[in-house]
């Protein structure tokens, strides 16, 4: 890797660090530059997994005032995506590399899909919580913790558009503010990355150099996106999020 190269992996962090603390997406910046430097996709796929834990780390830390009293919620939730991110780590190494290219655009699509509907579908599940008397379940149920491991098992195999989707079942699923839900995927795609690269550590090759660029890079994004998305509104959030979203689409498709 040249210099040029690695001035490119390393902006690339940044901009992957800043856009997974505001939305998610971040690995469509750097898995493509990754791809560019010469680095087989497996290996491209792995060293950028390892290089985005301190960006993860870095926003969930920014974000930090919005996770106060989301303890429990987070802990309950975090199991589900450590189960899904180590299954989604082990599929990608044993699966062809083409195995989610069909699946993913229309995840992602119906995911942008409930971001949109999300204030709707939030209001028709409180009036029917209300009318049948059923209490709001501060974890979101089962549903959101099986919703939350399946979307982490792609996390752990790809995690491009992950924080969308997890944006979309929780904004459905729980009755909260759209910042304190971001912070709260924030810490799950931190879990997710994290067992992850733990476990390509021992049984995958991956780039050291390429990792450390990434590493820096991210840490610095992930406080810049914190900065940036703690002050944005929810409706600006969600515009947002849509776009980077149907950015995301048009990519998956066309790589």
């Amino acid at each position: 890797m040249n210099i040029w190269e690695m001035l490119a992996v390393f902006a690339a962090g940044i901009s992957a660090g800043t856009i997974n603390t505001i939305v998610g997406s971040g690995t469509l910046i750097t898995f493509p530059v990754l791809l560019a430097t010469g680095l087989p996709p497996v290996t491209a796929t792995v060293s950028n997994g390892l290089g985005l834990i301190p960006g993860s780390v870095s926003g969930a830390i920014g974000y930090r005032k919005e996770l106060e009293g989301q303890g429990r919620r987070v802990l309950k939730l975090s199991v589900g995506a450590l189960i899904g991110g180590l299954t989604g780590a082990t599929l990608l190494l044993a699966l062809p590399s083409t195995a989610f290219e069909t699946i993913v655009p229309v995840l992602v699509a119906l995911a942008l899909v409930l971001v949109i509907l999300q204030p709707r579908i939030s209001k028709a599940v409180q009036r029917r919580r209300e009318h049948s008397g059923t209490p709001t379940r501060s974890d979101g149920g089962p549903l959101l913790f099986v919703g939350l491991m399946l979307a982490s098992v792609y996390g752990g195999y790809f995690t491009a558009a992950q924080g969308i989707i997890y944006l979309s079942l929780m904004g459905m699923l729980l009755d909260d503010t759209m910042q304190r839900l971001n912070a709260v995927k924030n810490v799950l795609a931190a879990v997710v990355n994290s067992i992850a690269a733990l476990f390509f550590l021992f049984v995958a090759d991956f780039d050291w150099t390429a990792v450390v660029l990434i590493a820096v890079g991210s840490a610095l994004g992930g406080q810049i996106g914190a900065r940036i998305g703690r002050r944005l509104s929810p409706v600006v959030l969600r515009v947002l999020i849509v776009a980077v979203g149907t950015v995301a689409i048009v990519q998956l498709v066309l790589r």
